[in-house]
């Protein structure tokens, strides 16, 4: 991916710029065809912050959860989610991130501090996370063995971008939406299980980190003329 400038608003590539109009159409179509769908009291608002800002998003997703968990009793299905998120939920605190929020089996999350991609600290720490929650699987799958419940696999996908924080009048939490977001949900089926991908905007500005090591695989299709990069990020051996 060629080299862009840096402008006030965060960093922008050239999908970025291709991208934001659709991918906000898309995403504001999306949250007002659910809001229509779904029943609410007439007073239901949701807000969006005036000014966007860039962050490093993550989504961690239970891969084939559905079809196990319907094999499950409720008891032990309820055990089965609960272990998982809540331990991915730590980790995510533990390396300074948020967890936005959890849908059905999986949790988007950011890191507050990449709000400058010049912050080579934070953005190591959101690597360093996503490797900690990969490296946690055989202490997760004991734990479930304990109880009789099946191993769990995952996919771990983060991306690097816009986003407007938004919050409905029946939440108090924040909630965000943005390219940054949608790529990030997009390029997760990119990833095979317990491993991590990374789009083009993210590697992009952290390419030269040291302690990582990234391979470029197959790209997300988006329908433009050229497939969005992923790439598979690794720890470097000592």
């Amino acid at each position: 991916m060629a080299e862009t400038p840096i402008d006030a608003g965060g960093y922008k590539s050239q999908l970025f710029e291709e991208t934001l109009t659709d991918s906000i159409r898309s995403i504001v179509r999306e949250q007002l065809e659910r809001l229509d769908a779904e029943p609410r009291p007439s007073n239901y608002c949701v807000t969006f912050s005036e000014k966007s800002v860039s962050y490093c998003i993550g989504l961690v997703d239970m891969a084939g959860s559905t079809k196990i968990a319907a094999s499950l009793g409720m008891e032990k299905m309820s055990r089965y989610y609960q272990h998982f998120l809540n331990l991915m939920s730590k980790i995510i605190v533990e390396f300074d991130g948020r967890v936005i929020k959890n849908v059905g089996d999986c949790l988007l999350f950011y890191f507050p501090e990449t709000s400058s991609w010049q912050d080579r600290k934070a953005l190591t720490r959101a690597l360093e996370c996503s490797l900690a929650m990969i490296g946690m699987r055989d202490f997760l799958c004991s734990q479930m063995k304990s109880e009789g419940l099946p191993c769990i696999d995952y996919r771990i996908s983060m991306d690097y971008g816009l986003v407007i924080p938004m919050r409905s009048t029946e939440s108090k939490s924040t909630d965000m939406i943005g390219p940054a977001v949608n790529m990030c949900s997009k390029i997760n089926r990119c990833a095979d299980k317990n491993w991590i991908v990374i789009g083009g905007d993210l590697h992009h500005i952290v390419k030269h980190l040291e302690g990582f090591v990234f391979k470029e695989i197959e790209g997300y299709s988006a329908g433009f003329k050229h497939a969005y990069p992923v790439y598979q990020i690794t720890k470097r051996a000592l």
